[in-house]
């Protein structure tokens, strides 16, 4: 074939025309960026959204928490052995008040002599702790004789035992005071043990003598705010203590001398002394612990210093880990062989042993929790640096890094501006998951008694955790709010994990269309 023959001639060819032309038209719709579209992608994820959600209700309560609590209820941890008398204390809400459950009261089998106790407590200070009684369970015992135990349910905070509290003069007259403007009795008349049984008081005489009835039986002591002769509202005056060689008041055992001056130790009303203690009737929706603090706010303090813990420990390790992996991946060779040998020998050494050997050798230095910081820091940095240099083995030789080579982009560049971007899916999820690690080493640490963290002043969840599991059976509820923070805590961080793993995958990227 001749080259004429591929010749078109011009009557084939004709003018276009400008009416009608394509153009391409402006997006209608708004970019997305790299974040948008992970949140986009991450909000698909029920799972992972109701996890983040408790999440966040987990850290609002770590924040506020601590403040749920009067302020001088929570500041006399420190110093109060009186709160020792409201150990254990079941968990209390007003809603629930009457329904028998969460409202204060446990059902339980006690003996006659114990059943009459609460009795005795009913008579003297006027409430009810006895709130339900249920058919009696008998016994049988061939040898030593039938015994009937009584099956009732009681208010917890009504069977408080009646203990005594040593006062000032000063601080005698205040609370005598503070009686009689409020109307509430706090002080009860003394009785001498021997003259009474069953721990059920008695009306006394003035030197504080159980007293009886022409039939000869002791008469049991109400709750008055009259002008009678028994009212346990009345000021102590001094002739109530003439003639007495042992300094028993009616309402006070004296002790000391006018010139070192006077003690005065009085039996007292356990809630009403707590409310004029401080400023509020006792109830507590998580309940107290063996010290008679609050669980709820103990907790949220406890909480509250393992996710500052574990964020501190997370952010210090992501920075190592960071700059040590990228330098690792992208330059390779010789340079990652040795660096990779000295990470290597730091992951050998047992996390367990370095904590141990900080906390015995450390700890009085510097501190138990810098102590612990230093010992997550020491070792947890390498999982990091792990991950981030295999992400950048995996892109350092893609099309993009090898045109910004190309163009003059120096290292530095490269690796925090193309890299480094790239591999934020799994750095960010492995820091995330770094967080509920952190906290449940801890927990793990303090339950096992490694370290102390628990005092007067602070908390954690390991050391609560430890403190419930003595009297688990008999109180549970001071274990249960404990192992349900840490139990929703760890399985939401998983399920939060997965998410920001498959939303921060550049791959999955439109996968969902």
């Amino acid at each position: 074939m001749k080259a004429k023959d591929y010749v078109i001639s011009a009557e084939k060819f004709k003018f276009a025309s400008n009416e009608g032309r394509l153009h391409d038209h402006k997006l209608e719709t708004k970019p997305v960026g790299y974040f948008k579209d992970a949140w986009l992608r991450f909000r698909k994820n029920k799972a992972s959204v109701v996890a983040a959600c408790i999440i966040l209700l987990l850290v609002l309560y770590a924040i506020i928490g601590p403040f749920l609590v009067d302020s001088n209820y929570q500041n006399s941890y420190a110093t109060s052995t009186i709160l020792r008398q409201y150990k254990y204390l079941p968990p209390k809400l007003g809603i629930f008040t009457g329904t028998g459950f969460w409202d204060g009261t446990s059902k339980t089998q006690v003996s006659i002599n114990t059943y009459e106790s609460y009795i005795g407590m009913e008579l003297e200070m006027g409430i009810d702790v006895v709130v339900d009684e249920f058919a009696d369970t008998v016994v049988i015992d061939p040898i030593a004789g039938d015994k009937t135990l009584k099956n009732i349910r009681i208010d917890q905070y009504k069977a408080i035992s009646v203990f005594t509290v040593t006062f000032t003069e000063s601080q005698y007259k205040a609370l005598q005071e503070w009686q009689n403007e409020n109307n509430i009795q706090v002080i009860l008349p003394w009785v001498e043990n021997e003259t009474t049984n069953n721990n059920i008081w008695y009306q006394c005489d003035r030197k504080g003598n159980a007293i009886k009835d022409s039939e000869g039986n002791f008469v049991p002591a109400y709750l008055t705010t009259g002008s009678d002769d028994y009212n346990s509202l009345r000021l102590a005056k001094d002739p109530y203590n003439s003639g007495d060689t042992d300094g028993a008041w009616r309402y006070a055992k004296r002790s000391g001398t006018a010139s070192t001056g006077y003690n005065y130790m009085v039996r007292v009303n356990p809630t009403n002394f707590f409310v004029y203690t401080y400023g509020f009737e006792p109830s507590f929706a998580f309940g107290t612990n063996v010290n008679g603090y609050d669980i709820l706010s103990r907790l949220a303090s406890g909480a509250r210093f393992s996710f500052i813990l574990a964020i501190l420990v997370s952010a210090v390790n992501l920075t190592i880990g960071a700059i040590y992996g990228a330098i690792e991946g992208y330059y390779g060779g010789l340079t990652d062989l040795l660096m990779e040998r000295f990470s290597d020998i730091l992951n050998g050494v047992p996390f367990m042993v370095v904590t141990v050997l900080f906390q015995l050798h450390l700890a009085s230095k510097v501190g138990i929790v810098p102590s612990l910081i230093y010992a997550f820091i020491l070792t947890g940095w390498i999982g990091m640096a792990s991950r981030v240099r295999m992400q950048f083995y995996r892109f350092k030789n893609q099309e993009y890094v090898l045109a910004a080579r190309t163009l003059g982009a120096s290292d530095r560049r490269i690796m925090f501006k193309h890299i480094f971007p790239n591999s934020l899916g799994t750095i960010i999820t492995g820091s995330v998951l770094v967080i509920p690690g952190v906290i449940f080493s801890e927990t793990s640490l303090s339950y096992l008694g490694i370290i102390n963290l628990n005092s007067a002043t602070m908390s954690s969840v390991g050391a609560m955790l430890s403190e419930g599991q003595q009297n688990m059976s008999k109180y549970p509820h001071a274990i249960l709010f404990p192992a349900l923070f840490i139990s929703l805590l760890m399985i939401s961080f998983n399920l939060f994990g997965n998410g920001l793993r498959d939303a921060f995958n550049p791959s999955l990227r439109g996968s969902e269309e």
